[in-house]
């Protein structure tokens, strides 16, 4: 599933790259922390790699 906003885009590319060892996972935060732990390498793959430019800044509810 792509990404639904910028923020949620980001998210997961921090989560993907701890995932991979590209970066610490001791440094992730918040929804990051939760993605890494949650979802595996492919799931975060395919969020990650969303256009950025059809993405809204964040995902408004309501």
């Amino acid at each position: 599933m792509p990404a639904k906003s910028k923020q949620q885009q980001k998210a997961a590319g921090a989560a993907l790259a701890a995932k991979r060892g590209d970066m610490p996972k001791s440094r992730l935060k918040g929804a990051s922390k939760s993605m890494a732990e949650s979802m595996d390498e492919a799931e975060l793959k395919r969020m990650a790699h969303a256009k950025r430019s059809e993405l809204p800044r964040r995902d408004h509810k309501g």
